[in-house]
């Protein structure tokens, strides 16, 4: 199979839209489906189910995806490589970051950066939790540090740069302070407080679970946009919150108490980029940040 051929394929699959397809690769609709019939007929069965309103992948499609998709990133990463050492790394990058954990990385980062690819101007904000991934879906940013994984179609996750514990931000004077941990099944005790906005489902059930291990329903308490209405809220006795074991050394204030899971796992952090257009400059920071982060 011929790269283009792969590329009309994860585009589609991202897509799931002939029209949408063919505007972003520059090609007629026609050529998508001659494309996608080639690969099928191939293959012996279908990639995708289709009708006169929709398009979406089948089990088969799916696993093809899953199989395509790290080879052919690591194929368009190779060739911007390569354009990097020729060309040099140049313009301006835009670096999103989640917490201030993950800030102190990034700025440390950016710092070397500079240092290195002086015609390259970087500019670092942060993200905000109520959409995450919204500035990098529009490509107002390059690349961001935060939670992983993205599950979102067009964002490639990686490498993972750190992992932390977690950790339950609880009211000073709750029965689960005085513990030396706290499990899972204890969510379901207590009212957990969420972040608002247009966040996929997908991602809240990897951070912040709806169920205990046992089955229970964990409540939930009230939502937030921004991060430091967290903390009054679990102040008030209004809730708790998951959050990194790192968070009590950028975080601690009276009237609330960080007490670690013993059961529950790791959060990442690493890397989010979108899969398509990755300047030399978004791998020359990439690697800044893998070195900085092995290092600490």
């Amino acid at each position: 199979m011929e790269l283009r051929e792969i590329q009309i394929f994860l585009t589609l699959a991202e897509e799931l839209h002939f029209g949408r397809t063919a505007e972003r690769l520059h090609i007629t609709p026609s050529r998508v489906s001659h494309a996608i019939k080639k690969q099928e007929r191939r293959i012996g069965a279908p990639l995708f189910e289709r009708t006169s309103r929709t398009v979406r992948l089948t089990p088969l499609g799916k696993q093809f995806r899953e199989d395509l998709l790290p080879a052919y990133i690591q194929i368009q990463q190779a060739v911007d490589r390569a354009v990097a050492k020729t060309q040099g790394v140049t313009g301006s990058l835009h670096v999103g970051y989640s917490t201030p954990w993950c800030a102190d990385l990034v700025f440390k980062a950016a710092e070397v950066f500079r240092d290195r690819h002086p015609d390259c101007i970087v500019q670092v904000q942060e993200i905000q939790f109520d959409d995450p991934h919204d500035l990098l879906r529009r490509g107002a940013l390059d690349l961001q540090v935060s939670e992983l994984p993205a599950l979102e179609p067009g964002i490639a996750a990686g490498p993972v740069l750190f992992r932390e514990p977690r950790a339950l931000m609880v009211p000073a004077g709750h029965p689960l302070s005085r513990r030396d941990s706290v499990s899972l099944e204890d969510l379901g005790d207590v009212p957990l407080i969420m972040p608002g906005g247009n966040i996929s489902k997908a991602l809240l059930d990897v951070h912040l679970p709806t169920h205990t291990p046992m089955g229970r329903l964990v409540p939930r308490g009230p939502t937030y946009i921004f991060w430091p209405e967290v903390l009054p809220l679990v102040a008030a006795g209004l809730g708790v919150s998951v959050v990194a074991a790192r968070a009590a050394r950028y975080h601690d204030r009276p009237g609330i108490a960080f007490v670690p899971f013993r059961d529950a796992p790791t959060l990442d952090y690493g890397v989010l980029r979108r899969t398509a257009g990755q300047a030399p400059s978004v791998l020359a920071f990439v690697d800044v940040l893998r070195d900085l982060a092995g290092n600490e």
